[in-house]
């Protein structure tokens, strides 16, 4: 990482934490933190240069130990220079360990990587929200690891915030990634082709999500429909998957989820439809690198600010352009969420409805196949995925929203191909269809995992 700054500060501050850190010191844990601190004053580093010294730091500790009420418990805690280690984000039920539900030495992990935080930033805004991911992101950790999930360590998860961390300061942040209308995944594959890029953004984000999710108990219905629509696209032809929206980490989800059954390759091809949040959001950014893209304005958010909308349907018709290219070439998979945006919880009911698919949207899918002139066939995809990322009660038009994760099982349901109904005056029997197609299968998801 000395790229992200110079090498003579590299240089001393790696020497300067590592050789002054006692390893054999009974209060290992305070000294280290006060040597950053010391460090981040003397040099007043940036975000990316501290994320990179916090993290050669704890890569170089042999141990530290963390304090658990009257007892001090010692923890190795040896990083490693992967930056494709996963983790978990949070769950609040379990109770044991410490008051936030984390073990000892999660909590200790935690506790440093927070201080290196907060020392580090320097807008007191973004303070509050990236506290509370980094707590959510190890409390969910340490869930996984209880859970029996012995790979899930507080190495591992110091480790992938840290990675996380320096990929959305350099790329959200400092200098933010720039999409276009539509976007190809960066994979690291080619440098070359992709400005000098090496690293993997799709796996990076499938890394991340991957422990957070309780593989084991997730659940992935209509197998046989999905294999008929990857055969299809195979083939040449296109293919379209109507889905419900209910987390951040969706495009993950059907990653991993694919991947258990058989699909893993073809989940690295499919297209996303994004809304302006994943492409702008400071922490989303890297995520969506790594994903291939058509980036458009949803309603939900079009009209929010009436001064940029022309501007917006300008790149919306763009987009729509770009997709009408990616369609006349065929063999393309396009994954979108007519509804526009993430399913919310009712709050009288607790329950998680799927939002009302949006009929234009459908229409303009339908209509971009059909003038493609290359077949085109459709699917409702059914997600329960609300709980591993619950996204706010109320949409906000704004980015750097609260983020809160969960390890819990996922599910999803393939439908067979939806059935070509509704003529020209009756358009929306199909766009009905497709709703109620997936509400089934949402209904047989929650069965599935015992939450109907």
């Amino acid at each position: 990482e000395a790229h992200l700054f110079s090498f003579d500060t590299f240089s001393y501050a790696q020497q300067r934490l590592v050789h002054s850190f006692p390893l054999h010191c009974k209060y290992t844990y305070q000294y280290s933190t006060r040597t950053i601190l010391q460090v981040i004053h003397k040099y007043k580093m940036k975000f990316s240069s501290v994320a990179t010294v916090i993290f050669l730091t704890l890569r170089s500790t042999q141990g530290f130990v963390v304090s658990n009420g009257q007892n001090s418990l010692s923890r190795v805690v040896s990083m490693t220079s992967s930056s494709s280690s996963t983790s978990n984000p949070a769950s609040t039920s379990v109770k044991s360990g410490s008051s936030s539900g984390m073990t000892p030495e999660f909590e200790g992990a935690y506790e440093q990587v927070k201080t290196a935080l907060v020392s580090a930033i320097e807008t007191p805004s973004m303070e509050a929200p990236l506290v509370y991911f980094t707590k959510e992101y190890f409390t969910a950790c340490s869930d996984a690891n209880k859970a029996g999930n012995g790979d899930i360590s507080a190495k591992l998860a110091a480790s992938n915030m840290m990675t996380a961390m320096q990929y959305a300061m350099k790329f959200g942040l400092k200098n933010p990634y720039k999409f276009g209308v539509t976007h190809k995944a960066l994979r690291g594959q080619d440098p070359e082709e992709e400005e000098g890029n090496a690293t993997d953004f799709y796996k990076f984000g499938c890394d991340f999500f991957r422990p957070a999710i309780d593989s084991e108990k997730s659940v992935v219905l209509g197998q046989e429909a999905l294999g008929k629509a990857m055969d299809q696209v195979k083939k040449g032809e296109n293919v379209v998957f109507f889905a419900n929206h209910q987390s951040e980490a969706d495009p993950q989800v059907m990653s991993i989820l694919m991947e258990k059954a058989g699909f893993g390759k073809e989940a690295e091809e499919l297209t996303y439809v994004a809304g302006h949040k994943v492409t702008t959001d400071i922490l989303a950014i890297p995520f969506s690198m790594g994903r291939n893209l058509i980036c458009i304005h949803s309603k939900k958010h079009i009209d929010a600010d009436p001064d940029t909308k022309p501007a917006k349907q300008k790149q919306n018709l763009m987009a729509m352009g770009g997709m009408l290219k990616m369609k006349k070439k065929g063999g393309a998979c396009i994954w979108v969420a007519p509804s526009g945006g993430r399913d919310r919880r009712d709050l009288e009911t607790g329950k998680v409805p799927i939002a009302p698919f949006d009929q234009k949207t459908v229409d303009m899918f339908r209509l971009m196949g059909n003038k493609s002139k290359v077949p085109t066939h459709y699917y409702s995809v059914s997600m329960v995925t609300y709980d591993l990322c619950p996204p706010p009660d109320f949409v906000e038009a704004g980015t750097g929203e609260q983020r809160n994760v969960r390890f819990v099982p996922c599910a999803i349901k393939i439908s067979d191909e939806l059935e070509n109904i509704g003529g020209v005056e009756s358009r929306h029997l199909f766009t009905e269809h497709a709703l109620e197609v997936a509400q089934e299968g949402y209904d047989e998801c929650l069965k599935a995992l015992s939450m109907e």
